[in-house]
């Protein structure tokens, strides 16, 4: 009897010392461990970190299938302001507007569109050229995107010439994932195979010589808005999206239609103009109007600016005139459409102030 109470004694301690060891040794759970370096660095990584600037966040950007993307492979739609022909309000192509909008409106993009004819870049290509790379250099000082416009409605007649154009500027900012191209900005009747397909194709090349990256922005028939013509032959180059332009005040629910179909059928767009008002560029804000097209393009993702940062006197123009462009500018200096721009921008409200 003592014999089995000491044997069973001896089983006791050995059960509870193992039981008590392989507590000690116990692996942890998933949500103990920690982390490994590269596991980490995967979620920085991913994190978009709402304090760094949109070229941090996004990086270079990419279309795939009929959405634009960023870096990370999420899709991203970016904000902003188009400055107005340089040839006529070139004052604003600098650092002082370009940083003043990205710090108190909150711009993602700034478009600078050099005027092409009408005392512009064939007439002074040096002079235009120098406003296109002091907007671009500010764009990159303020870590965000810049579209580079070839502002013409004739720009088919004269291929060579932005050929010659978008060569230099390609050659220097082959770099740059600030910069956009802007090839053509809106096409009158020009047809799309027979005419903007083999234009596009020759200034592409031009451009893929030295940039074989960044993103490009073709012009469609009819002021940039038949991009459904597209569809039945698109570009062969991976990083391409189609200009469309609205302006509230006139394009209302048939031109959505239309630029639906050329979504439907896998088709990139960007819009890179648009107006609050009338398509001559003045009057009055069509509020109501203007909120659709807000909420259609939040819906589908689409990247815009805005026309225009100007003080001519019309109701495009964000600036009343005689606003200066060396000094940062008061809530005064606003219009109509400058009030309700910021306000959009920087709160993503749509209502009449």
């Amino acid at each position: 009897m003592k014999k089995t109470t000491a044997l069973f004694s001896i089983l006791l301690l050995l059960v509870f010392t193992s039981c008590s060891t392989q507590t000690d040794e116990e692996p942890k759970t998933q949500t103990d461990q920690e982390k490994t370096p590269s596991e980490e660095e995967d979620n920085t990584t991913n994190e978009k970190d709402p304090n760094a600037t949109p070229i941090e966040r996004h990086g270079a950007l990419q279309v795939k299938g009929n959405r634009l993307t960023d870096k990370d492979g999420d899709v991203v739609q970016l904000r902003g302001m188009s400055l107005f022909w340089s040839q006529w309000q070139g004052k604003y192509f600098n650092n002082n507007t370009i940083s003043w909008l990205t710090e108190e409106w909150g711009i993602d993009i700034i478009r600078a569109a050099m005027g092409v004819d009408h005392g512009g870049y064939i007439e002074n290509p040096e002079t235009e050229i120098a406003k296109v790379e002091n907007a671009v250099q500010s764009a990159i000082d303020n870590g965000i995107y810049v579209i580079i416009d070839y502002h013409s409605h004739e720009a088919s007649k004269d291929p060579q010439s932005a050929v010659a154009f978008f060569g230099l500027m390609a050659e220097k900012y082959a770099d740059v994932p600030n910069v956009i191209y802007e090839i053509y900005n809106e096409p009158l009747a020009d047809d799309w195979k027979t005419v903007l397909f083999p234009y596009s194709e020759k200034v592409i090349a031009a451009i893929r010589a030295h940039d074989p990256d960044n993103l490009i922005l073709c012009g469609t028939r009819t002021w940039s808005q038949r991009v459904d013509e597209v569809v039945e032959k698109p570009l062969n180059d991976p990083n391409v999206a189609y200009v469309l332009h609205f302006y509230a005040g006139t394009h209302t629910a048939d031109l959505r239609k239309i630029a639906d179909k050329a979504m439907v059928n896998n088709l990139c767009l960007f819009v890179s103009e648009f107006g609050v008002i009338n398509a001559d560029g003045d009057g009055d804000i069509d509020y109501e109007e203007t909120k659709l097209w807000m909420k259609w393009m939040d819906d589908n993702q689409l990247s815009w600016c805005n026309w225009a940062v100007s003080d001519k006197d019309e109701g495009a123009s964000i600036f009343k005139p005689g606003t200066s462009a060396e000094v940062k500018p008061l809530e005064s200096d606003l219009t109509e459409s400058g009030l309700y721009l910021r306000n959009i921008l920087l709160n993503r409200n749509y209502d009449k102030p």
